[in-house]
């Protein structure tokens, strides 16, 4: 019977996996990441299965002799090493498509929240105060997002935007003009996107390509006052251009549900009880910055985070596992 090892699942993920794999092969489960340090829990491990903070490269897929197969429960798949799977003849299979809608939702969940002002008037309420002064805010009808990414997701963020009446710009460098006439958006260059857009949303995935694409080189281009969203990945966006961005008021908000360094100050509340590097502290003194702003808003990386949205992650990782244990694999990233 193969062994499968999943890293990074919660008690209900548990449940689902134990119900839906019953009898069929040795189950073994770990809250934590697959990391070098724990890498020796994977070893007898057949099958592995991750979430985005399981860094998978040489150093710890070499440590795993009988690994066959990496199954991602994620979109992305840069925290593999593709180029060592591949030598080592290790296929890989992710979950392509879950969260298309969910991610699109939270997208305009932050969008209100920064546009009317719903953080700032819950936060006053909640010390029962109820004036209204400072809360007045404005409508997204009529006004011109730009999507950065027009592809799964991103497309139905531009349907929902759409739907409240708004011009939509979009770069992607994969151009769907079936797709463009339809939902009746234009594609444009990113110059032209980030100069005319009241709300810039980034929805496309993280490679070389995008490494930093909006960056102080290019953030004075924004148009002044816009709303910026990010629920793709953080380093989509530089850093010291973010904070450059909301210190001069180029960036009117900001509603981030990643930011660079979240896998690192997931147990902030463990600093005062274990040695802490140079990397982390610097993380956590960057995201208090920006909690300090009453412009910002941030989430814990739940843009996906949906009871329908999990559901559909853990049974494509199901049929995943099956489809290779039966010698038809599915949702296979790195052989053709």
């Amino acid at each position: 019977m193969l062994t499968i090892s999943f890293y990074e699942v919660t008690n209900a993920d548990k449940r689902f996996l134990r119900k839906a794999l019953k009898g069929k092969y040795n189950l073994e489960f770990h809250i934590e990441p697959l990391t070098e340090k724990n890498v020796k829990t994977a070893k007898n491990t057949d099958i592995v299965s991750v979430f985005i903070y399981s860094v998978l490269d040489k150093g710890v897929l070499s440590k795993l002799p009988r690994l066959k197969c990496i199954s991602t429960r994620s979109t992305g798949f840069n925290h593999i090493d593709l180029k060592y799977a591949e030598s080592r003849k290790l296929l890989v299979c992710n979950v392509p498509y879950y969260g298309e809608n969910t991610v699109a939702e939270h997208t305009f969940g932050l969008i209100l929240a920064l546009s009317r002002n719903i953080h700032k008037a819950y936060l006053r309420t909640a010390r029962n105060n109820f004036s209204p002064e400072g809360l007045e805010g404005w409508d997204i009808k009529g006004k011109t997002l730009g999507v950065i990414g027009a592809g799964s997701i991103g497309s139905h963020v531009i349907k929902i935007a759409k739907g409240f009446g708004m011009n939509v710009l979009a770069f992607d460098s994969h151009r769907n003009h079936f797709m463009e006439e339809v939902l009746g958006f234009s594609y444009t260059s990113l110059d032209h996107l980030l100069g005319q857009s009241d709300i810039v949303s980034l929805h496309c995935p993280y490679n070389r390509a995008t490494h930093h694409l909006i960056n102080m080189g290019n953030i004075g281009r924004v148009k002044r006052g816009a709303l910026f969203i990010n629920t793709a990945r953080a380093q989509v966006i530089e850093p010291a251009a973010l904070h450059y961005a909301l210190e001069k008021g180029i960036f009117g908000g900001a509603g981030l549900d990643v930011f660079e360094g979240e896998d690192l100050v997931k147990e902030e509340n463990q600093m005062l009880t274990r040695n802490v590097s140079v990397e982390h502290l610097r993380a956590v003194l960057e995201k208090n910055i920006l909690l300090n702003r009453e412009n910002v808003i941030i989430t814990p990386h739940i843009a996906f985070d949906s009871v329908e949205a999990v559901e559909r992650i853990l049974q494509t990782t199901v049929d995943n596992i099956d489809a290779f244990v039966a010698k038809n694999p599915t949702n296979v990233i790195n052989f053709d």
